[in-house]
């Protein structure tokens, strides 16, 4: 319980990864209890069970050859994916407590989805070999490569849609009916890296209709892939100090965002350590927090929107010079259902 600061009183999830939290990920629907998946920066992906009282319990763990970039959940909730560094995702069976090697890259894995269509399933891998590949994990050669114009740095896939952001703040769109295809490619409205990108959906349709994007300059892009009008499209400013220091405002990355599977408002957390939840149809911040004494690196809904899960831990944001090997790594649950509903339009 030691060395964390937790100002806002959330459940401290049980023997925490022993490096930075770089994946986050609920289990899916399909699976009668909770499970929390974390990959991290020590090159372990660790599961744990989320009792209903909240209390969390540690099952098992695998290890990669690198540090751990992402993870996915397959549908069935049978198997974890995990992509690393070392330039390949294996495919992690749970009830074997086992994994084999799925899919392969000439550069280090920074994004896996897995893709579940009514008529295929695959695996959804990206790299910073400038590649977008699709995967039947049975074969070792993958079904579909398309080539990207720079490195992947976030993505994000909810059927039929996909969506992948590149070194060159580009952002491409995949329609992922009958087979993997681009839609389109949209220049991004922000003008630093993009960190992350999240996938929305349609109030009424429940369909993905848009997505939002983070960058390292403290501001989120909401964005229609077919905006009813151009206003629909707007920026916002988070994970900034409040007040100015001498005339200068501190501007902090956005790390991480998700959607509330409910009620369709986000959740932000930045390297300034705080996370924050807000209605964009409302355009406004639902709800204040505590800042944490380290940055939150990667926050998730589980799939009823009940619990919130957010991981604390040195992102590097402030060089070598910034790094205390005394702080430990943390990853905090809290209710989220009442405190993210929308403002009542």
């Amino acid at each position: 319980m030691f060395g964390g600061t937790n100002p806002n009183k959330d459940v401290e999830v049980a023997s925490p990864p022993d490096d930075t939290v770089s994946a986050l990920k609920f289990s899916p629907p399909s699976v009668p209890q909770t499970f929390l998946a974390a990959g991290s920066w020590d090159c372990q992906v660790r599961c744990w069970e989320v009792e209903a009282s909240g209390k969390t319990v540690p099952k098992a763990a695998q290890s990669m050859g690198g540090p751990v970039l992402d993870v996915a959940w397959h549908d069935d909730g049978s198997k974890i994916f995990m992509a690393s560094t070392d330039k390949s995702v294996k495919c992690w069976d749970l009830a074997s407590n086992t994994s084999v090697q799925v899919a392969a890259h000439d550069a280090p894995v920074k994004t896996c989805h897995w893709v579940k269509a009514p008529n295929y399933t695959c695996l959804m891998t990206a790299s910073w070999d400038k590649t977008l590949k699709f995967w039947d994990t049975r074969s070792s050669v993958p079904i579909m490569s398309l080539n990207l114009s720079e490195r992947c740095y976030c993505a994000d896939v909810d059927y039929p849609m996909a969506a992948v952001g590149l070194a060159d703040r580009s952002i491409c769109l995949y329609s992922l009916e009958g087979k993997p295809a681009e839609v389109k490619r949209v220049d991004s409205p922000l003008k630093y890296q993009h960190r992350c990108l999240a996938i929305f959906k349609d109030k009424k349709t429940k369909q993905p209709t848009g997505f939002a994007v983070g960058s390292v300059e403290g501001r989120v892009a909401i964005q229609y892939v077919n905006p009813t009008n151009p206003k629909d499209n707007f920026t916002f400013k988070c994970h900034r100090s409040s007040g100015t220091n001498n005339g200068y405002q501190d501007i902090y990355a956005v790390n991480d965002i998700a959607f509330h599977p409910v009620h369709g408002t986000l959740a932000t957390v930045g390297s300034d350590g705080s996370f924050s939840f807000w209605d964009k149809d409302a355009r406004t911040k639902l709800k204040p927090f505590e800042a944490l004494d380290q940055p939150l690196t990667k926050c998730a809904f589980n799939h009823t929107g009940q619990i919130f899960a957010y991981a604390m831990g040195y992102d590097w944001s402030k060089g070598h010079e910034s790094y205390n090997p005394s702080k430990k790594n943390f990853i905090y649950l809290r209710p989220s259902f009442d405190d993210l509903k929308p403002r009542s339009t």
